[in-house]
């Protein structure tokens, strides 16, 4: 009960109570705001599915670019996600980011993490939170995370990041450029798999805007009526998510919930919604969501790849022309933003909205 009273007393730092906080209380029941309407809560998982696709890049060389691209476009078109193993992203660097992130939520005082509270009277600022939303009125999810703004290097302030453990902020830093790397190759084999340049999406995105949520899913008491994260589809252009073995991860296919099961030092890409405009709807963003647990807490790290809140985005023009028109407005990278966050994801209305 002591952590409770100090998210408590946390609030005049702009925090609000720490899901965490909640659960280490020892409540058998979640508190209202938490219960997801009954039609949002987890279940109708997929019968049949086990997985979503996986695309290995161990012996990328030009001999076996072909084979890449014909993995990663029915990937891209059928789910919007998938897993990329033989990354060359070092094991080692994917587990040190992950037991970062798990010291600072499971080892560091409640008095210490609410020094580093995001300001909430604000969406998406750095810091630790718990809520995403500008609405009051929404449910919220079973969450606390971690917000780093990492690219472009002048965004990145290791200052803002926490101490504890002493290496976190270097461990951030390196797995910060390491995803930016593979970000800009999985881009331009996405690119070649429809046949447009290497560089086509990447280009269409510009300098990479680059943010790295660790978000922490405490155990729930109630895991059949809340939800860690709601169903929605990201923003930007790619997102690279690792989780941890508990897994709670999935993705609407067809109607129904898949469960992304963990694959050992495997890397989960999901295509945002910029890339799906910018393919001129050929390749989806991801619908998805993470679901709860009832006796273990997880942990994932997402690492976000966005346009500059000032970057026109608009379908590529080798694939909008005379025979297939653009399907989707041209929108104002900020203006998307501001929207998603005032009216909430609720699945891909943002992205449907611009439809033509």
């Amino acid at each position: 009960m002591a952590e409770v009273a100090a998210a408590a007393a946390g609030s005049t730092a702009g925090a609000a109570m720490r899901v965490q906080s909640i659960s280490q209380s020892g409540q058998s029941r979640v508190p209202p705001q938490y219960v997801q309407p009954v039609q949002t809560r987890p279940g109708n998982r997929a019968p049949g599915f086990d997985n979503i696709p996986s695309v290995d890049l161990s012996e990328f060389n030009p001999a076996s670019r072909d084979r890449v691209r014909e993995e990663i476009g029915p990937a891209c078109r059928d789910w919007g996600a998938f897993h990329v193993i033989g990354h060359g992203v070092p094991p080692a660097l994917l587990e040190r980011v992950r037991a970062v992130g798990r010291a600072f939520f499971e080892e560091f005082p409640m008095e210490e993490k609410v020094k580093y509270a995001c300001d909430a009277s604000s969406a998406a600022t750095e810091g630790y939170g718990s809520r995403m939303l500008e609405n009051d009125d929404v449910v919220l999810d079973w969450r606390d995370y971690f917000d780093h703004h990492s690219l472009p290097l002048s965004r990145r302030n290791p200052s803002r990041w926490p101490h504890h453990p002493p290496d976190y902020r270097q461990v951030v830093a390196e797995y910060s450029d390491q995803m930016a790397l593979l970000a800009s190759k999985l881009l331009g084999l996405i690119s070649e798999s429809l046949g447009l340049p290497t560089s086509c999406i990447e280009d269409s995105v510009g300098e990479f805007y680059q943010n790295i949520t660790i978000s922490f899913y405490p155990p729930c008491p109630q895991p059949d009526l809340t939800l860690g994260l709601q169903a929605h589809s990201d923003m930007g252009a790619v997102t690279l998510l690792i989780q941890d073995d508990v897994g709670g991860l999935q993705v609407l296919k067809d109607g129904e919930w898949v469960m992304v099961q963990p694959v050992t030092d495997a890397i989960v890409v999901i295509l945002a919604d910029q890339t799906e405009i910018i393919t001129n709807g050929a390749y989806r963003s991801a619908e998805h969501r993470a679901i709860t647990n009832g006796s273990r807490a997880r942990l994932s790290v997402a690492t976000f790849h966005d346009p500059a809140k000032s970057k026109r985005i608009s379908p590529a023009s080798g694939l909008a022309s005379g025979s297939s028109p653009p399907r989707y407005r041209d929108v104002v990278y900020g203006d998307y933003v501001s929207s998603w966050y005032t009216k909430g994801p609720k699945g891909k209305r943002n992205l449907d909205g611009l439809l033509l």
